[in-house]
């Protein structure tokens, strides 16, 4: 009666913990009596020592409700467990003390780590650089920094990187004291840029420069690094005022340079392969750290190389000729085109000032062309050298390419490399005995072939034109020329003008049956025109008649 009246007066509330007696233990479940009205119900995974779940024993659990849909207790020994964890953690620690704890699963933006009670480790807070892979933390056990206690959310927030990141300075301020220059460490590679790699010193992270890392070409980092790996560099530079430190890699090896000019002495015959290509050469890799640059006009003797990508090709294997070395600048100049002999060596003896030569008309442009005498060897005849008579524009009025051609050699120039060649020069020039094909007075007859605001252009026997001024169309006063003569007409003109010195002939269509003494008039009246209106100035009227 004393113990039934003892319990009967116990309170009971939803949330606390409570002391119970186990008074039946089943396959999947135990039940407790915990002095209420009636017993509760416990699953028996929540009973993990088995020697706990025993008839008769006392077992703490905790109140959930103190009736379910079927009017019984609800009770849990887990969550009893749980609470009082909970307020041991929370007496035990306080924000900023260092708990170990041992990560149990992942979840969304982190891990939780059991430290006797659920704590969350943000992704962020997890190393130094968030993890991609946040398996390879689950089931490892490490210390932890608590950032944050919720007692209303019963939510405690760790951190690891805090404690990593204490670790770290506390060896940096040990290895910045003690390093210095021409030590050799132990590093890992940390992270890779354009200029470089940042190499973890385990605890300092020090700069790998990019021209630190090889003696030879080194297009980017990562063609001799990758993240995560184990080298040994040595400490070039220590700045304990910024705490930085400079690192090398090639400077463990000797430098192929200090005896370049025994290795490669000027004229020697070398083979490399080609590593890269510029738009003004081709840099050949002789050994490891070593590369030659091969000048786009070091590629032929001959062959206008526009770019050396036009001839060769990344990776093919060449021969060259050292034509100087500067050890000094790190620099070998080569010579591809040195492997042959220069056929321009022989050019002064075969070819001479006033020489008579054939060729063939290989290319055109706007101011001349082009004339192979041989291989490797061209000619280059300017349009001012083209014809006697007539005022060539472009190469292409009189020329074509393929076209064979006699020409005569005007200049030879072996430094250069030039020959100028003139083709009016292999034919007679008419204008050396032109009274002998015009004198004034004469009656001829020729085609229209320009006209201008000034006057008409007429082509006469040999090529040599005439001009006939605006005046001397007609006995009437002609406003404008081409409402009288269209090009392509067939005229008959008097010669009342004939300059050899200045090369002009004046023609006139209206004298065409005018008396000797008239014809004179007419010559004498030239000569009273305006400069520029002179129909002798052949020169001016044909640069006015091409605008």
């Amino acid at each position: 009666m004393k113990e039934w009246l003892a319990k009967s007066t116990k309170t009971f509330a939803a949330n606390s913990l409570v002391t119970g007696t186990i008074i039946e233990v089943r396959p999947h479940e135990v039940v407790v009596d915990i002095g209420y009205k009636s017993e509760g119900v416990i699953p028996l995974d929540e009973f993990p020592d088995p020697e706990v779940a025993i008839m008769g024993a006392a077992v703490e659990v905790l109140l959930e409700r103190l009736e379910d849909d079927h009017g019984m207790v609800v009770l849990s020994r887990s969550k009893a467990e749980l609470k009082k964890n909970w307020e041991k953690i929370v007496l035990a620690c306080n924000e900023g003390v260092t708990i170990k704890g041992k990560v149990t699963k992942k979840v969304k933006g982190g891990l939780m780590v059991d430290i006797g009670v659920e704590a969350f480790l943000p992704g962020s807070q997890i190393d130094l650089t968030p993890p991609k892979d946040l398996d390879q933390f689950v089931g490892n056990t490490y210390e932890f920094k608590v950032l944050k206690i919720n007692q209303d959310r019963k939510n405690i927030v760790l951190s690891r990187r805090e404690l990593i990141e204490a670790e770290r300075t506390g060896k940096k301020q040990t290895l910045m004291g003690s390093m210095k220059a021409g030590d050799i460490r132990p590093g890992i590679v940390k992270n890779i840029t354009d200029f470089g790699a940042f190499i973890d010193l385990d605890g300092l992270d020090g700069l790998l420069h990019i021209t630190d890392m090889s003696w030879g070409r080194l297009n980017h980092p990562s063609e001799m690094l990758k993240i995560g790996q184990s080298i040994e560099v040595q400490i070039l530079e220590v700045d304990r005022e910024k705490e930085r430190v400079s690192l090398g890699l090639k400077q463990r090896t000797s430098n192929p340079w200090d005896k370049i000019q025994d290795k490669f002495p000027v004229g020697t015959k070398i083979k490399g392969k080609v590593v890269n290509l510029l738009p003004y050469g081709a840099f050949v890799e002789l050994e490891p750290g070593i590369e030659g640059l091969v000048h786009v006009s070091e590629l032929s003797w001959t062959k206008k190389v526009a770019r050396p990508a036009d001839v060769l090709a990344l990776g093919q294997e060449v021969e060259a000729v050292v034509l100087s070395v500067q050890k000094e600048e790190q620099k070998i100049s080569l010579g591809i085109r040195q492997l042959e002999k220069n056929p321009w060596d022989n050019v002064g003896a075969l070819y001479k000032k006033g020489d008579r030569v054939k060729g063939k008309v290989r290319n055109l442009t706007t101011y001349g062309a082009f004339v192979e005498l041989e291989d490797g060897i061209d000619g280059m005849v300017h349009v001012s050298d083209m014809s006697w008579t007539r005022k060539i524009n472009h190469p292409s009025e009189i020329l074509k390419k393929g076209d064979e051609i006699e020409a005569v050699i005007i200049e030879v120039d072996i430094a250069q490399q030039r020959i100028s060649l003139g083709l009016k020069q292999a034919q007679n020039d008419p204008w050396a005995k032109i009274e002998d094909h015009f004198k004034i007075g004469d009656l001829v007859q020729g085609k229209v072939t320009k006209i201008a605001s000034f006057g008409a252009f007429v082509q006469l026997q040999n090529n040599i034109d005439g001009l006939v001024h605006i005046s001397q169309i007609s006995e009437q006063h002609v406003e404008k020329i081409k409402n009288v003569i269209k090009i392509g007409d067939d005229v008959s003109a008097r010669v009342i003008k004939v300059d050899r010195e200045n090369r002009r002939i004046g023609l006139s269509i209206k004298a065409a049956n005018y008396s000797i003494e008239q014809i004179q008039k007419e010559s004498e009246a030239l000569d009273t025109l305006k400069p520029g209106e002179d129909l002798g100035a052949m020169e001016h009227a044909f640069e006015r008649a091409r605008k």
